[in-house]
């Protein structure tokens, strides 16, 4: 169900998707600036515009953030898209992951492309490298840092020091990366 709310002369328009298995309230905000919310069946609706008040800046630089990328966009409905990136993403992960490995020579099991929603990437108990396709449609730097990411993982299944550590080996800018993540 469709919900609007004005913050400071500025419309926020909003899906709420309630969900039997949503255990909290979560926002997304997609590449095409819709934004969603999904929550708990029984939450009531004015813990929920209180919440999108609360991350209405947030919100509201994400949106904007959309709408001035440069990026390709590439909606989820377009398998099209996703098979014609799916082998130039696999090259790239295969490439990288190949590259930075020689710093960790971490063992690895296989390294798989996906189409997935909200995740970059994730690093499986049995070694395998998952990653989104969408890594060849990002500036190298943010590429890099996905990959790299998800091969510390590879030594460090947390996100302790000890992980960061790993991977500040390679990407010493992690941080200056990590909030170019945040906010884009």
């Amino acid at each position: 169900m469709k919900r609007q709310i004005a913050i400071d002369n500025k419309k926020i328009i909003y899906t709420i998707r309630k969900s039997r298995r949503a255990r909290r309230l979560r926002v997304a905000v997609y590449c095409d600036g819709t934004i969603v919310v999904t929550t708990p069946f029984d939450l009531k609706e004015t813990i929920i515009e209180k919440f999108i008040k609360e991350k209405s800046k947030w919100l509201l630089d994400k949106v904007l953030f959309f709408k001035q990328s440069k990026w390709q966009v590439i909606t989820k409905s377009n398998r099209k898209d996703y098979l014609k990136y799916k082998s130039k993403a696999y090259d790239l992960a295969v490439e990288q992951v190949n590259n930075f490995n020689k710093i960790y020579k971490f063992r690895f099991n296989q390294i798989n492309i996906k189409n997935q929603k909200t995740r970059w990437g994730s690093c499986s108990k049995k070694g395998n490298l998952n990653f989104n396709y969408k890594i060849a449609l990002l500036p190298k730097v943010l590429s890099d840092y996905i990959i790299v990411h998800e091969l510390c993982h590879l030594g460090e299944f947390n996100h302790s020091k000890r992980f960061w550590n790993l991977l500040k080996r390679s990407v010493p800018n992690y941080l200056e990366i990590k909030r170019k993540f945040k906010r884009g």
